[in-house]
């Protein structure tokens, strides 16, 4: 259905904006509630209506549970030895049996079945430039990147101001590991691109638990953008970065979940690990609105897509999460709401997800390239096959698999 209007919902359209009741999409877009829409759906007021969630960072394949981490009592200096730990465990084994491709429609679902539409995967191009058009949701092709700046980095990419040059030229985020890690060259991550010249706002860091309070005076004033994952970062270091000083410095941040190898099963879940281990450090609560920003516009902001994504705004695309209302505070509602608690998830219009009561936005009936599932009692709709892909992912490693970020069973 090109064109539709929901209606007698709570529409969330940014952090400082809640008061509208309906919301207007054509062609793909938000359009003026003056547009007249054929389609009326009514949420019956018992719904709250946000921007589809944004994940600032993933490893597309590498969402394969359990998780890989350091031995009981110690924790790792940096990400290398964690990187051998995985390849030498029974978890990368069992992985193995699995393609690549499975490996990135898992972890498409993985963001799918958590309200997400965008995600960026951050692997090289020449290994995911062919994946990432087949997925699902949004997993975006323009960005460029390094592993890591430091000699024991992966070598991704042709250099880091090449890289770093194609950003600019491109307008594209500039996206790397920095500072992942206690030892000192890892710590020398900010230290590396200044003296390059290549600390800007293009820039998008990864981790950066090793960040001194210079260090983040410095990424303030150059404008670049962090994505903090915490869940990911106390597994395997014990500590997270110093994520209230860099709030205070103005510096733009947004919550990713890294791989599920060592993060949270899912965004919803690394919210509530985020809300806790601030409260953990600092014994005082991390403000749900913050938290609703942290996975709406500020990575679209550090995507450069702030101009498209990020708020539910008159001519962006109509990427939209619709999820049951269960508290009074909209924000708090989305800091603890559930997979079980998602009714529909648009993509551009597109519905990719949702109960069946929203079926008419697809049409008369379920079209060609849909399944359904059952999620909590509930029969839900869902673009592509999820279900077919897990029994596939079962038959393959040869035993019922459970995969937690998949909320229903295939059988």
């Amino acid at each position: 259905m090109d064109s539709y209007s929901l209606h007698n919902g709570r529409i969330i359209a940014t952090s400082a904006h809640t008061g509208a009741t309906s919301l207007a999409v054509s062609r793909g877009k938000l359009v003026d509630q003056s547009n007249k829409t054929k389609l009326i759906i009514d949420l019956g007021q018992a719904s709250y209506v946000y921007p589809a969630l944004i994940n600032i960072h993933d490893h597309l394949r590498g969402n394969y549970l359990p998780r890989v981490g350091p031995k009981e009592g110690s924790y790792y200096l940096n990400w290398l030895p964690w990187d051998n730990d995985l390849k030498s465990s029974s978890t990368y084994s069992e992985r193995s049996n699995l393609s690549v491709e499975n490996l990135y429609f898992l972890s498409a679902y993985k963001n799918l079945f958590s309200g997400v539409t965008t995600v960026n995967d951050h692997f090289p191009h020449e290994l995911n430039n062919d994946l990432l058009p087949k997925l699902p949701i949004r997993a975006f092709k323009e960005y460029t990147l390094a592993h890591e700046c430091s000699s024991f980095d992966l070598k991704w990419g042709e250099g880091i101001e090449i890289e770093h040059t194609r950003a600019r030229r491109n307008n594209w985020p500039f996206i790397t590991h920095l500072e992942e890690g206690f030892d000192p060259e890892s710590q020398d991550g900010v230290g590396v691109l200044e003296r390059l010249g290549c600390l800007d706002d293009y820039c998008l860091f990864i981790h950066c638990i090793g960040f001194s309070d210079a260090d983040i005076v410095k990424v303030a004033k150059a404008g670049a953008s962090i994505s903090w994952c915490p869940a990911s970062n106390t597994f395997m270091f014990n500590v997270t970065c110093k994520i209230r000083k860099m709030l205070q410095a103005g510096i733009n941040i947004g919550i990713g979940t890294d791989s599920t190898h060592t993060g949270s099963i899912n965004l919803l879940e690394e919210i509530r690990f985020a809300r806790k281990v601030y409260q953990d450090m600092y014994g005082e609560e991390l403000d749900a609105k913050t938290v609703f920003s942290m996975v709406t516009i500020n990575p679209a902001k550090a995507f450069r897509m702030a101009d498209r994504l990020g708020t539910l705004e008159t001519g962006k695309l109509a990427d939209i999460l619709v999820v049951k209302a269960l508290l009074d505070d909209p924000f708090e509602n989305l800091a603890h709401m559930s997979m079980q608690d998602i009714e529909l998830l648009v993509m551009e219009g597109k519905p990719l997800y949702g109960e069946m009561r929203f079926l008419p936005l697809l049409g008369d009936s379920l079209p060609v390239g849909y399944s359904t599932i059952m999620v909590a009692g509930r029969e839900m709709f869902v673009v592509g096959n999820p279900a077919a892909l897990y029994i596939e992912v079962r038959k393959k490693v040869g035993f019922a698999k459970v995969l937690d970020y998949l909320p229903f069973d295939p059988s």
